[in-house]
């Protein structure tokens, strides 16, 4: 049995476990022995998880699956042994032709039209935020003042979500993403955020709005408790990434004054710093996890059906294959092709939203703040190693 397990353990806040950036240079693909005791498979290369995540003989269902972190295998026992099943419209853990017909249906509510009117809004709470810090004097922590407020307002602007209700799932989004979370409390949190959008869904057919929801209500092709499944899919995904992408990447930019410097003195480079520090941070610990529904050979080795291969994003994006010098961050690199919003199917529905968030907030919060700095020791800022999403708990700043 291989000695290969997985962990969250950082030697360094912006880097990748060193372990695996070691194993990197054995391999794209290497033996791995998951929580509950089941062989199985790390993909630590390029150009292997990209043909992993294009390869439709991986499945993405998660009753396939086995736990990639000894401190979820617990939930996952849980949730099997209460036959908890994904609930409809919940498309992430999907396959073809399933994921196919919700996909195509989103793919239609995220118009051009209402993009362009996001932005126009994601520029307008962007600098509400900004001018209520810039009014409190500082210092503030960046993630309850700015990163955490402006992609949980503009999820809820998408989906029709009042604004001060947020405080209804943004806790339980917070037990949900939690490496430490009691199965138990996971799965009440689960069901208090359904019990809410299911409610918001019936709002919704009663009084329609402009909001993607009630968008979908009108096309009629999803009953209440599909719909229900993708605000749940899109309210934990909308806000919890993009939040910790602006806290962790500030914190970056602000621990490397060469990269922040270069990023003031050239605005210009906004878009291209939003690919790399999404490249060079990739905020997702472990995964995404596939199953073989067929023997398949991945760079020379035959993955058998029924075994699982888990992706290490942030050892991945760093592979000097694709990316020389990857472990530096450069506002500069042409970083496009990093797979920190995935690949294939499941490539991430909502990324031109987020890059917009990004992008504005960022340059928004550089502008205002030329003297932006942090407020206390940079080994002092506290991080997420027990979340699923990665990031900062707090970022205390001043200016």
């Amino acid at each position: 049995m291989t000695d290969l397990t997985l962990t969250t353990r950082r030697e360094r806040p912006f880097d990748p476990p060193e372990t695996y950036a070691r194993l990197r240079e054995r391999g794209d693909v290497h033996r791995m022995r998951y929580a509950d005791g089941h062989e199985g498979w790390l993909v630590t290369g390029y150009a292997a998880a990209r043909a992993v995540l294009a390869d439709q003989r991986f499945s993405n269902r998660p009753e396939l699956a086995h736990p990639p972190l000894a401190a979820r295998a617990d939930l996952a026992e849980e949730i099997r042994s209460q036959e908890f099943e994904v609930p409809p419209g919940f498309f992430l853990r999907t396959d073809a032709p399933e994921h196919t017909r919700y996909r195509k249906l989103l793919t239609g509510q995220f118009t051009v039209r209402r993009m362009k009117q996001l932005e126009a809004r994601i520029e307008e709470i962007t600098e509400a935020r900004l001018d209520e810090m810039e009014a409190s004097g500082g210092p503030v922590d960046l993630v309850d003042a700015f990163a955490l407020p402006i992609p949980s307002l503009v999820i809820c602007e998408l989906l029709g979500v009042p604004y001060e209700e947020r405080a209804a799932f943004q806790e339980d989004t917070k037990i949900l993403v939690s490496l430490d979370a009691r199965a138990s409390d996971a799965l009440a949190a689960i069901g208090r955020v359904f019990t809410y959008l299911y409610g918001l869904v019936s709002r919704k057919r009663e009084h329609p709005g402009e909001d993607l929801l009630s968008g979908l209500i009108e096309g009629g092709e999803l009953t209440d408790d599909e719909l229900t499944g993708v605000a749940f899919l899109l309210l934990v995904a909308g806000h919890e990434t993009t939040a910790n992408m602006l806290g962790l990447g500030t914190y970056a930019l602000l621990a490397d004054p060469a990269q922040l410097t270069a990023l003031r003195d050239d605005p210009s480079l906004i878009g291209n710093a939003v690919e790399e520090l999404m490249r060079h941070l990739t905020i997702i610990h472990v995964g995404p996890v596939r199953t073989a529904l067929e023997d398949v050979e991945i760079d020379g080795h035959l993955i058998r059906k029924g075994e699982s291969v888990t992706l290490h994003l942030p050892v991945i994006n760093r592979d000097p294959s694709r990316f020389p010098g990857g472990d530096r961050l450069d506002v500069t690199r042409p970083a496009t092709g990093h797979l920190g919003f995935g690949h294939g199917i499941h490539q991430c529905l909502g990324q031109q939203l987020a890059r917009a968030e990004m992008r504005i907030g960022f340059a928004a919060l550089l502008r205002r703040f030329p003297g932006l700095r942090l407020a206390v020791p940079a080994d002092e800022v506290p991080l997420r190693a027990d979340m699923a999403i990665y990031g900062v708990h707090r970022l205390p700043v001043t200016w």
